[in-house]
């Protein structure tokens, strides 16, 4: 259900970095939002080096954009936030004044997963049952 767009340069991150932070990211997600790690996607677009800029001038930050479904008590949103932050620039050692991270969110009802609109939050084990 939520996706993790995890976007830097390219070579940035190494496969095992992706992969433990992919892994993080979703325990994270899975601990404050209570749902099954199964649901949280996590992808790893690489752009070139000349490509990404910050305040004008060449970069390589890491920009994570997160999407949930609405519905979340917001304070949770907010701590999802900060600890994907913090997770990402102990696992990368990209510093944190490097790594953002913005969460979005949208109705359940304007997601489809695996051909069935999403539930609203506090609904995945009714579901899960009925999918």
């Amino acid at each position: 259900m939520p996706v993790y767009t995890c976007t830097t340069t390219q070579g940035t991150l190494t496969l095992g970095t992706k992969r433990e932070l992919a892994g993080e990211i979703t325990r994270i997600h899975a601990e404050i939002n209570h749902v099954p790690p199964a649901y949280v996607n996590v992808v790893f677009p690489e752009l070139p080096q000349d490509s990404v800029y910050v305040g004008g001038e060449p970069g390589a930050p890491l920009l994570i954009g997160g999407w949930a479904r609405r519905g979340h008590p917001q304070e949770e949103t907010t701590r999802l936030a900060i600890e994907v932050a913090a997770a990402a620039s102990r696992i990368t050692g990209i510093p944190e004044h490097r790594v953002l991270v913005v969460i979005q969110d949208s109705p359940a009802r304007s997601a489809v997963e695996g051909g069935h609109v999403l539930p609203e939050p506090g609904h995945e084990q009714e579901w899960m049952e009925q999918h």
